[in-house]
C-alpha cells in the first residue's frame, strides 16, 4: 500500500522552477541532490528540511525519490526496488504476479539480490531482498521497459526458480505433490508452463540448491 504526503497546490507564475523535477521518479542520492543546494551553507538540513515537508520521500539513508505531486510523474516501484538494495532484480511472488502466473495480489515488492538479505519499509511499500550466490543470480534476468524507465526482473521461469528456492515448504521428492504445490497451493496457471525454457531451470539446478525439486519441474514441463 502507498502513502504519500500531498502537497500543497502553489501558483507557479513567475516563479523558479524547483530543481526537483528535473529528477522525475528516478531514485536519486543525497549527495547528488546536495548538489543541487551547494550554495546553501546546510544543503544536508535542506534536504531533512524537504523530506518533512513531502517533497522528498525517502526510501532509505542516503536515497530519496521526488514525490509525484511535485514531479508529475507517476513513482515507478520495480525501479525504486532495482535501486535501494543493488545489485538486485524483481522475482518471486510479485515478478509471478506481475506475469500474471498467480492470482493473488502481492502487497510486498520482492527481489533477489547477491547481497545479504534485508527489508526495507518505506513510504511507497515495503521491499524484500534475499541473497544468492553470484552465479545463481546471473541466470534468467531480463531488461524490461514499463512507461518511461526500464528495470531488471527475473524471467517468469528465474522468477519460479526463485521461489522454490526460499519457500520450505515446496515438495522435496514427489513430482505429484510438486504439481499439487503449484496448482493449489500457489493457484499457478499451468497452461503457461508449456511455454517455459527449460534450460534456465537447468541452469539453477546445476548451482546446486534443491536439484531435485528443479529436475521434477522440467519433467512437469515437458510432460
Amino acid at each position: 500500500m502507498i502513502f504519500l504526503v500531498s502537497l500543497p497546490r502553489k501558483k507557479h507564475h513567475g516563479m523558479k522552477r524547483n530543481p526537483l523535477i528535473q529528477f522525475r521518479n528516478v531514485p536519486v542520492s543525497g549527495a547528488m541532490l546536495e548538489t543541487v543546494y551547494k550554495e546553501l551553507k546546510a544543503p544536508d538540513k535542506k534536504l531533512q528540511n524537504l523530506t518533512e515537508s513531502g517533497e522528498l520521500i525517502r526510501l532509505k539513508r542516503g536515497l530519496y525519490l521526488v514525490n509525484p505531486e511535485l514531479s508529475g510523474v507517476k513513482s515507478s516501484l520495480p525501479l525504486c526496488a532495482n535501486h535501494i538494495w543493488m545489485p538486485s532484480y524483481l522475482s518471486l511472488r510479485w515478478a509471478l504476479r506481475w506475469y500474471g502466473l498467480i492470482p493473488e495480489r502481492v502487497y510486498r515488492i520482492t527481489s533477489v539480490t547477491t547481497k545479504r538479505t534485508q527489508s526495507f519499509e518505506t513510504p511507497i511499500g515495503v521491499f524484500d531482498y534475499y541473497q544468492v550466490k553470484g552465479n545463481y543470480f546471473r541466470i534468467g534476468i531480463r531488461t524490461v521497459k514499463e512507461d518511461t524507465v526500464c528495470f531488471l526482473i527475473a524471467s517468469p521461469e528465474k522468477a519460479l526458480c526463485d521461489l522454490i528456492l526460499f519457500d520450505t515448504y515446496v515438495p522435496n521428492r514427489s513430482i505429484k505433490r510438486l504439481r499439487q504445490y503449484l496448482e493449489e497451493d500457489m493457484r499457478f496457471d499451468m497452461d503457461e508452463l508449456s511455454h517455459f525454457d527449460p534450460n534456465i531451470i537447468e541452469d539453477c539446478a546445476k548451482q546446486g540448491f534443491k536439484t531435485n525439486i528443479f529436475n521434477n519441474l522440467i519433467k512437469i514441463i515437458k510432460s
